[in-house]
């Protein structure tokens, strides 16, 4: 029998390159102010999120456009887009 791992698998966040950029900092503190978050961490994890989906939606825009891959796998962006309410009224 192995060891058995408690790890979790995947990145939920990803710390900013320059982690002293003024502006960066001002615009972080403004949206943690406007929407009552608790901490930076948790603005880094809604752009990680956003930033995943942007670069499968730049990868299935590269398909051709009658291709099953690119139909499935964009419905499904779209499902889930709707669901993270990015897309809300649309």
């Amino acid at each position: 029998m192995g060891k058995k791992s408690y790890q979790n698998y995947g990145k939920t966040f990803r710390k900013p390159k320059r982690p002293f950029e003024k502006e960066r900092l001002d615009a972080e503190m403004k949206i943690i102010g406007e929407y009552g978050l608790k901490n930076k961490r948790e603005v880094w994890r809604v752009q990680y999120a956003l930033a995943k989906i942007r670069t499968a939606a730049r990868t299935l825009l590269t398909l051709e456009e009658k291709s099953e891959k690119r139909i499935f796998e964009g419905e499904a962006l779209l499902r889930r887009m709707t669901r993270l309410r990015p897309l809300a009224g649309e």
